[in-house]
């Protein structure tokens, strides 16, 4: 495949027509095993965001044991929330690092911090042995998974989107989601199994420490998958002949010349994980806490409500690819806006099954947002800047928007005593949501800006030289941005 560059025309470069070997034919056996081995890495990370979750008050109990029994959940989940202060960070740098030394070297990077840091959480001695320094051990290990997390997730979705052919890249994307739900499923379903063979002594005692020894096998197997991954034929493409230069001051040319780009994804990225989190995370709570449900009740109905949702997933990234990312998300963001009150007048009616259907509508239109993301998001940036960006837009989203939903929630119902507080925060989420999908372009089976179409059969390469300026739609994009560098260059 040729560098790209001089297929868009742009001022610098001789402009010639898409040649039948810029296109690439996918391998789909190789594309599939990227969608398992970068899965792995996504269910790692909610694997440890649902034992810990799970956890909290044992941790609590085990690094806090001098603090009073309320306050020693409060650091629990302080320590917790940590991590997602440095996301941004670690996205920024894994980020550039990917963009420049490869998506492939760097998602391997990010996996074994993670596994390591988790596995570090199960060695750390007590607060009663080592006193104040167990805490700061934690902290620190917490500190290291957010880093790593930050490059991650923008990672992992670049990859994939990167190796899948145009026309099953929504249904390949898709899968990093089921590794979500796998990860966040196991995760709570061995804590539970745990807690309910050990009983409360034992677990306080030795038994919490086993979940976090699972990430070593776990990140060895992922470690494994990833090593032997090819880079994606995307990447490789753009780094034939790179030009050095153009990598210099990269965070800068983000902010300056793509930001129209980072502004959508911010948006995207909010309405998705407000949902997300609001479903996965805050549900629980909400149903014990705010409804006075069991406590038993709220997690095993997420639970059935995650393992029903894997099946939706996968089928929503395959219509995705037939009718478009854009439709299935609009669908979810107005379903949310017509459903949420019937659904949550349902979940507080105090009737289980009802209960169980008000979770369900939820669910299926979370899954419009978990089957088409990971397709959509990497498709806004071009190539050369693809990792870092979305790392940018994805952790300073998800850090300021959803990984804060759970306490703006609590706030705001004990503010304002409305238990219908969280139908309406979705609501306005999502009705931002729909005034930003009018500026976001369709590129549901088209190349990726900044690459050549990818095909996962030779015959579909003549239909694309037939109409080749459709083939490179983002062509004029690009040239405005290399002229507005250029121009800028030449002032300096």
């Amino acid at each position: 495949m040729k560098q790209l560059d001089k297929i868009s025309g742009g001022k610098k470069s001789p402009k010639r027509k898409l040649k039948k070997d810029d296109i690439t034919v996918v391998d789909t056996k190789a594309a599939k095993k990227a969608v398992v081995a970068t899965a792995l890495g996504n269910a790692m990370e909610w694997f440890d965001f649902g034992i810990y979750s799970y956890l909290a008050v044992t941790i609590g109990k085990v690094f806090f044991s001098e603090t009073a029994g309320s306050l020693q959940l409060v650091f629990s989940f302080a320590t917790f929330a940590v991590a997602f202060l440095v996301r941004p960070i670690g996205g920024m740098f894994f980020g550039m690092l990917g963009d420049k030394l490869g998506r492939k070297k760097i998602l391997t990077i990010t996996l074994v911090l993670m596994s390591f840091s988790t596995l570090c959480m199960g060695l750390i001695p007590s607060y009663a042995k080592i006193g104040n320094l167990a805490p700061i051990l934690l902290l620190l290990a917490r500190l290291v998974q957010g880093f790593s997390a930050g490059g991650e997730y923008s990672g992992a979705m670049t990859f994939i989107a990167e190796s899948s052919p145009d026309k099953k890249r929504g249904f390949f994307s898709s899968g990093l989601e089921v590794g979500t739900l796998v990860g966040y499923i196991g995760g709570s379903a061995i804590v539970t199994i745990l807690s309910y063979t050990l009983g409360p002594d034992k677990m306080l005692d030795w038994g919490w420490r086993i979940p976090f020894f699972i990430a070593a096998p776990m990140g060895l197997i992922g470690l494994y998958l990833r090593n032997n991954l090819e880079e994606t034929p995307v990447f490789e493409a753009m780094n034939e002949g790179k030009d050095k230069e153009k990598e210099k001051g990269l965070i800068k040319k983000i902010f300056v010349y793509h930001w129209p780009q980072l502004l959508k994804g911010i948006v995207l990225v909010l309405f998705f994980n407000v949902v997300d989190y609001m479903l996965l995370s805050y549900m629980p709570s909400y149903l014990n806490v705010v409804l006075g449900y069991g406590e038993t009740v709220g997690l095993l109905f997420i639970l059935i409500i995650m393992f029903i949702m894997i099946p939706i997933v996968l089928f929503m990234g395959y219509i995705s690819d037939r009718v478009g990312n854009k439709r299935i998300i609009l669908s979810g963001l107005i379903g949310i806006v017509i459903l949420s009150i019937p659904a949550f007048k349902m979940i507080g009616s105090g009737s289980y099954t009802t209960v169980f259907f008000g979770l369900m509508i939820l669910a299926i239109l979370l899954a419009t947002f978990e089957a088409t993301m990971p397709s959509m998001l990497p498709s806004l940036f071009f190539t050369e800047v693809r990792y870092v960006a979305l790392a940018v837009t994805f952790n300073i989203s998800v850090s300021l928007f959803g990984g804060t939903t759970p306490l703006v929630m609590a706030w705001l119902i004990k503010v304002t005593g409305n238990p219908m507080v969280p139908a309406y925060y979705i609501m306005a989420a999502c009705l931002i949501g729909i005034l930003t999908m009018i500026f976001v372009k369709e590129t549901t089976g088209k190349a990726l800006r900044g690459s050549a179409p990818a095909v996962e059969e030779k015959h579909e390469i003549a239909d694309i030289l037939e109409n080749p300026q459709e083939a490179i739609w983002w062509k004029d994009e690009k040239i405005t941005i290399d002229e507005k560098i250029a121009d800028s260059d030449n002032e300096k």
